[in-house]
């Protein structure tokens, strides 16, 4: 083999265990807890937090395929506020939760709302966003009108949501989905009677789908309070009290504000 040939041949193995070495990589890994939660993910500079990816406008992609929305920008700015990079891990949301109460993340941004039972299994940050859970049905269907009117309808949602939670208070029988887009399938396709939602997550779809044929048929009276879920345990009281932090001085400088109206078109994050 000639020199050249030989040059070749190295270059197109480097090529090629690169790219194996980038198969290989891993997500990124949460701090270990230990004695302090903050000092660990301070000393190693990155800040794992955990979305769905597909909630529009709260995390999603771009057309260039970014991940962007209010809570992207939200984690980014409190990691700033910590010293430190945000890394993000997209998965469904049942497995989110899952994977933050075993530890696999430092916390998860993604427009949870505080439950009693949430609670039971982690510690959450001060409310950053408040939300009315809006009940979506198809534009000709006239038959539910309140949210009483839910008892024996079908319904869809990701199961361990709080929108599964109301659509069950209500007697409405729900359907388990992995994310948003597959609830709205159902719903066009009439394979459930209504689902149930942030509306301004609706306002967003229906920005995205102006012809799709549906409407909120009413809205749920008790606003929710979106807050951001992080591991329980004294080692974690660091993380929370400096994330405590970082959201009011968010929220006093205007910047929540001012994301809530790029993303939302108003502001969810005062109590209305």
């Amino acid at each position: 083999m000639n020199g050249k040939r030989f040059a070749a041949a190295l270059i197109a193995l480097a090529l090629c265990l690169a790219a194996l070495a980038g198969c290989a990589r891993k997500e990124p890994q949460a701090a270990d807890a230990g004695d302090d939660l903050l000092a660990a993910i301070q000393a190693k500079g990155e800040l794992v937090v955990a979305m769905e990816g597909t909630w529009s406008p709260w995390t999603y992609h771009d057309g260039s395929g970014a991940l962007v929305g209010y809570d992207v920008e939200v984690a980014r700015a409190i990691a700033e506020k910590l010293g430190v990079e945000a890394a993000f891990v997209e998965g469904d949301f049942n497995g989110l939760l899952e994977g933050l109460e075993v530890g696999r993340y430092d916390m998860i941004v993604n427009g949870v709302d505080i439950t009693p039972d949430r609670q039971e299994k982690f510690d959450f940050s001060i409310p950053y966003a408040f939300n009315r859970t809006a009940v979506i049905v198809r534009g000709d269907d006239h038959a539910i009108q309140a949210m009483e009117d839910l008892e024996g309808r079908s319904t869809a949602n990701t199961i361990a949501s709080t929108y599964a939670d109301v659509a069950r208070k209500y007697g409405a029988n729900v359907t388990g989905v992995d994310d948003l887009n597959q609830t709205f399938e159902l719903l066009l396709t009439g394979r459930i009677d209504a689902t149930l939602n942030a509306e301004e997550t609706y306002y967003d779809y229906m920005k995205a789908h102006p012809d799709a044929n549906l409407k909120v048929a009413c809205l749920d009276p008790e606003a929710t309070e979106a807050a951001i879920p992080m591991r329980k345990g004294d080692g974690a009281a660091s993380l929370r009290e400096a994330v405590d932090a970082a959201l009011r001085e968010l929220s006093q400088d205007g910047t929540l504000t001012q994301l809530s109206i790029k993303y939302f078109g108003r502001d969810i994050s005062q109590y209305q």
